[in-house]
């Protein structure tokens, strides 16, 4: 009866990485899934309704991760998928190997995070080279994790 193959010791919680939404309701700096990349909307224009009677949105947006410039274009009536999207702040503790190790505000270490290969990942060295006490912003959408932002920490 039972099947040896399913593992049920470890579980997801079954939320999708995406959600639906209506094109029409979509707004700029917003955050919408054009051609499978997870971006923040900086256009859109609505087209006049054409004889075949669907307004048209074109979209402009920018990647999330690598601030690569995608556009699309959708009926106004469907639905694109927007990307759940998971803003943490750690605090940088080291920088081994190109790796960052960071800690969270309950206490746990995670190591598994690359340290960016950007004006961002420049940043997050010159200040932990200047001995400088700061939080890493990392931002997870779709599976992807990536440090966005720096803030210092307010001297106590």
């Amino acid at each position: 009866m039972s099947d040896p193959d399913l593992d049920f010791t470890v579980g997801e919680s079954g939320a999708s990485a995406t959600y639906p939404m209506q094109c029409s309701a979509l707004r700029k700096n917003g955050y919408v899934v054009l051609k499978g990349h997870p971006c923040k909307i900086v256009e859109m224009s609505t087209s006049k309704t054409g004889k075949h009677g669907h307004a048209k949105v074109n979209m402009v947006g920018i990647d999330i991760f690598t601030n690569k410039k995608h556009e699309d274009m959708c009926p106004s009536t469907h639905n694109m998928d927007v990307p759940s999207i998971k803003r943490l702040d750690y605090q940088l503790v080291n920088i081994n190997d190109g790796y960052m190790c960071l800690m969270s505000d309950t206490g746990d270490i995670r190591e598994d995070l690359r340290v960016p290969d950007s004006e961002i990942g420049r940043e997050i060295e010159g200040k932990f080279e200047a001995g400088d006490e700061f939080v890493v912003t990392v931002i997870a959408a779709m599976g992807e994790e990536c440090a966005v932002a720096t803030k210092v920490l307010a001297s106590k």
